[in-house]
């Protein structure tokens, strides 16, 4: 299979970092990638060894038409700007895709967009639709929640003994970030993806009072749960420094894992990477030691 230029966008953040380091290991030439972002200053070493690298606004209609030139296969990281922006970018995103003349875009979703009550999953399902009102061919993967969104809070959760959340007895398929990365890597580089739906988590799901206890495993210290209201958990949030609306909208997705949102036992994952995901149990363990 010849695959001409794949465009990451967002590669200047860590999953599309991850997912260019995939396409390399699958043997893709740095030449044939061409890796995008706002600041690009920040992939200067993907430059460095061979990438081509083109700088990229979700809000710069212009800019991105001339950043997906002569691309065959795109891959749309969905945007991290307010909630309130991501959809419009998203679509400015997919125009230039169609005009560049892109043979598929592959697409980072979430758990069930198609349903999901949570905010964010409102933007994803309203881009998965302009996606298929534009036809363009395209694959969907809907990744789950990250892993580092708890392993990255372990300081914060050893320093007060506990896991404060909103998602009640909520089931949660999370999975890290160099999985989902893989999987991108994977539809991006064979054949038979058009048109399909990846609903992408790990194999072992867990619920908030079962990370706690796997973080008492893993630091042999102990972690409670604390399910709070979804408006108190905002606050708290809140106070922890995060501004008001990114707050209420991680506070929102809570909700939805209560609601089985971010669950999923497709399998869908470990078929696209060949192998197990990473476990929560090992990702502890793995952050537990640094």
């Amino acid at each position: 299979m010849t695959i001409m230029p794949i465009v990451v966008t967002g590669a200047t953040g860590q999953l599309g970092r991850l997912t260019v380091e995939a396409l390399l290991r699958r043997g893709i030439p740095a030449a044939d990638i061409i890796a995008t972002g706002r600041d690009i200053a920040r992939i200067k070493d993907m430059a460095d060894g061979g990438i081509t690298v083109r700088r990229a606004d979700f809000a710069d209609t212009d800019g991105l038409a001339e950043a997906f030139a002569g691309a065959d296969r795109l891959l749309l990281i969905s945007a991290s700007v307010p909630v309130s922006e991501r959809v419009a970018n998203h679509r400015r995103v997919i125009d230039a895709a169609a005009s560049a003349g892109v043979s598929l875009v592959a697409y980072t979703s979430t758990t069930h967009a198609d349903t999901a009550t949570s905010v964010i999953g409102a933007t994803h399902g309203e881009t998965e639709a302009y996606l298929r009102d534009r036809g363009i061919p395209s694959v969907l993967l809907r990744n789950g929640w990250y892993l580092e969104n708890y392993t990255s809070q372990l300081p914060q959760i050893l320093q007060n003994g506990a896991v404060v959340g909103a998602a009640g007895e909520g089931r949660i398929s999370a999975a890290s970030r160099a999985d989902y990365a893989e999987a991108a890597a994977v539809v991006l580089t064979t054949e038979g993806h058009t048109g399909a739906v990846y609903e992408l988590g790990g194999d072992e799901s867990f619920t908030l009072s079962e990370l706690a206890a796997a973080i008492s495993a893993a630091t042999r210290k102990q972690i409670t749960y604390a399910d709070l209201p979804v408006t108190d958990f905002a606050q708290v949030l809140a106070a922890a420094g995060l501004p008001a609306e990114l707050a209420e909208v991680l506070a929102d997705a809570d909700r939805g894992m209560n609601r089985g949102e971010m669950y999923t036992d497709s399998g869908d994952l470990r078929r696209l990477i060949g192998r197990p995901p990473v476990t929560l149990a090992e990702a502890l363990s793995a952050a537990a030691l640094h």
